[in-house]
């Protein structure tokens, strides 16, 4: 006879069935009762139910009502491990086990501080984790969800275990914490699955789950379950990062958007052909454009729905691991492009998560950015500003991945970005500062640094705020570097110009020194400035092709001698005429050329000698690293400069010095602090299509003849649009006369 519930139970199945039932573990599962152990499951269009406990002992279970199926055991005493036997239209039993029957797998302290906003393994609480219960009866393996909707009514995990029929797993919120859980048996990696989230508006939205670490490849939508697999083999890497200061030492940059820089390669492939190509040009470091998942290919990764996932277009996040552990043992750095500034609005990720505005501010004069038509996260909830600290550290502790960049900082601080007069709300000291966004980037940089030794932070601040790489506890935000967009702009605003045009316009070149080492600066040309009609970096320049060559020769040579470190968007390293898109592969066909081959030839050695002369590095943010020799000549077009690798002058030096001019310099006399012999390492006008003669490898011999503020001084020929360097060589100084009395 099938049983009647009470309307007690009545009702809390039909809340159960209809989806907004806060607590069915109050309802479902095993609960003593006066009359026994009470078992009640949920097996909707099942036939038959039965219930085998951990001493063979089988109960039968009666249809309640709407799919739920109960029984007691009167015998029992106890809860007890158990399993199900469910039939279906087929007329097989099949073992199951009971979701809920188990308890949760956040713990008190979890739930204390996700409340806090002070998790910073969020990742390892929240999502979906491969657990495993053991127990009498046999260890059980599945999956734990948890996912954060405080204002939902109701929370439904659905996927490929569940024909994606939310009536089947309906999770618990654990207590006020606004967290809801479900672990599910038998779900394991590579399972897809997405919330169905009855929101504070009763409406019903399926979401992928913010901290998804694995998505399905775009365009379809889906979290996946993941479970890491993968071995790391780069413990002489992390072991050499944790006592490494990268502040200090060399780093030379290559910007890659995965993409394009040779489509249709995975992460494994690109574990291969990048890293090899990465090891011969010799640069230190990558930096990726946002791996983290995206819907839409042409943002390039910069409107970010899956925050905790490496996309899915090249690979598994092993698979990415697999890639940064290449790079690792090739003796390569890997950065990540982060986004922690906007994110899209696309209603299946975390746009109104709960039915109401949750991520983002719910005043769109703070929580929408009219640039890029994306929402502003709301930084003055705390759980919303951990998912972001937490981010920052998954990516550098999960990945071992050694640098975040951060984009768009500017858009972060202040409250009137490319905002009109009434378009946006002052802080309360009614000011334009945003200073919930300061809190987050100073915090999440307090934390990278405190938690990861040896990583880096850089910021992409385009404006004056003061004390963007000062330490926190200084009141600075805290990151290691800040990209150097006046250096940029200055710089390509002078290339731009005709030669016979650029003496008026040699402060272009010089003012970047007078704020050179106010900040720790990465001198950027990055994807921006190749892109939305503006041209490669080579069609920037004017002249006929060898002058646009020989130019970027010479500005090559001079970016990696200022002050900073170096960033080069991929492409530019061989001089590719077409503008980038993200559509296609790059023109590797130009290597076959052997004046595009020279450009690529040129970075090979530059970032050889780079390496080599620690003058080029060791005081990148101090003035005593850096010497003007002649600053003044804007008729000539000439620049000319020192770096030191000590500040009391001692150690290695470069003597560099550049002509922007159309005219070649015969001799140009070079003030220099040592005696002996001056050795020209690098002429950029030896890579020419002409096959001018270069001097490299030339020995001066230093004159006793003061120049420049320098005791000597050599004479030097610097052909036109070209740049030189210069190193002392050892052991060849003349000893200074001795004094007799």
């Amino acid at each position: 006879m099938t049983p009647t519930p009470s309307p007690e139970v009545g009702g809390a199945i039909t809340a159960l069935v209809q989806g907004r039932h806060q607590q069915p573990h109050d309802l479902l599962g095993q609960h003593m009762e006066p009359g026994g152990l009470r078992i009640r499951v949920l097996k909707p269009l099942a036939t038959s139910v039965r219930v085998r406990f951990e001493d063979d002992e089988e109960l039968v279970l009666e249809h309640e009502a709407e799919g739920v199926w109960t029984g007691v055991r009167t015998d029992a005493t106890r809860t007890m491990d158990y399993r199900l036997l469910v039939a279906w239209d087929d007329g097989i039993e099949h073992e199951q086990d009971d979701p809920y029957r188990f308890a949760p797998t956040l713990g008190e302290v979890d739930l204390h501080l996700v409340g806090e906003g002070r998790h910073e393994q969020l990742w390892t609480v929240l999502g979906a984790r491969v657990h495993e219960y053991p127990g009498p009866m046999g260890s059980v393996r599945g999956t734990s969800f948890a996912v954060w909707a405080p204002r939902a009514k109701a929370v439904r995990v659905v996927g490929d275990f569940n024909a994606w029929d939310g009536r089947v797993h309906p999770m618990r919120m654990l207590g006020s914490s606004g967290v809801w859980e479900l672990f599910v048996p038998g779900v394991g990696a590579g399972d897809v699955y997405k919330y169905e989230i009855r929101g504070a508006d009763d409406v019903v939205r399926s979401k992928a789950d913010p901290m998804a670490r694995r998505t399905e490849c775009p365009p379809r939508t889906g979290s996946v379950v993941d479970e890491a697999t993968h071995t790391w083999d780069d413990a002489d890497w992390m072991e050499r990062r944790a006592a490494g200061d990268p502040h200090e030492g060399p780093m030379s940059v290559y910007e890659v958007h995965l993409g394009s820089w040779r489509q249709g390669l995975t992460y494994r492939d690109l574990a291969e052909h990048l890293v090899n190509y990465v090891t011969d040009l010799g640069f230190t470091h990558v930096e990726f454009l946002p791996v983290m998942e995206h819907p839409y290919g042409p943002s390039w990764g910069y409107q970010v729905t899956g925050y905790y996932a490496p996309t899915a277009r090249f690979g598994t996040p092993d698979d990415f691991k697999y890639l940064v552990d290449t790079l690792h043992r090739a003796g390569i750095g890997v950065i990540l492009d982060w986004v922690p500034g906007h994110f899209p609005r696309d209603e299946f990720a975390l746009a109104r998560f709960d039915g109401l505005a949750l991520y983002e501010h719910p005043d769109p004069r703070r929580g929408d950015q009219p640039d890029w038509g994306t929402h502003v996260f709301d930084l003055g909830r705390l759980e919303v500003r951990n998912f972001l600290v937490a981010n920052a550290v998954y990516w550098l502790e999960e990945f071992h991945v050694d640098g975040l960049r951060v984009d768009a900082v500017a858009s972060m601080l202040y409250l009137d970005y490319s905002r009109r007069d009434g378009e946006w709300i002052p802080n309360v000291h009614g000011g334009r500062e945003h200073l919930e966004a300061i809190g987050l980037l100073q915090e999440a940089n307090a934390t990278a640094y405190k938690r990861v030794p040896g990583i880096v932070t850089i910021a992409e601040e385009s404006t004056s705020w003061p004390g963007v790489t000062k330490p926190t506890s200084a009141g600075g935000l805290g990151f290691g570097l800040k990209w150097n967009m006046g250096w940029m702009n200055d710089t390509l605003r002078y290339l731009h110009e005709e030669p016979v045009h650029r003496q008026y316009h040699h402060n272009l070149l010089t003012f970047s020194l007078m704020y050179a080492f106010s900040e720790n600066f990465v001198l950027p040309i990055s994807h921006d400035e190749v892109v939305h009609g503006k041209g490669s970096l080579l069609t920037k320049i004017p002249g006929d092709r060898p002058e646009q060559l020989a130019t970027l020769r010479a500005f090559l040579a001079y970016m990696w001698s200022h002050p900073g470190k170096q960033l080069l968007f991929m492409g530019s390293e061989f001089a590719q005429p077409q503008e980038w898109a993200d559509g296609r592969s790059l023109e590797w066909w130009l290597l076959d050329h052997a004046a595009h081959h020279r450009v690529h030839a040129l970075v090979k050695q530059l970032n050889g000698l780079y390496r080599e002369h620690p003058a080029l590095w060791a005081l990148d943010a101090q003035p005593a690293g850096f010497r003007w020799l002649d600053a003044d000549d804007n008729t000539g077009n000439l620049l000319s400069y020192l770096r030191h690798e000590r500040a009391d002058g001692s150690g290695d030096v470069v003597a560099t010095v550049v002509n922007y001019s159309g005219e070649d310099k015969e001799w140009v006399r070079l003030g220099v602090p040592r005696s002996g012999q001056w050795e020209v390492v690098l002429d950029t006008s030896g890579y020419d299509e002409a096959g001018t003669p270069s001097q490299a490898g030339n020995r001066l011999e230093a004159e006793a003849a003061p120049w420049n503020d320098q005791p000597y001084s050599v004479t030097v020929r610097v052909a036109r649009l070209s740049t030189v360097y210069l190193v002392p060589v050892p052991g060849t100084e003349v000893p200074e006369p001795e004094l007799t009395l």
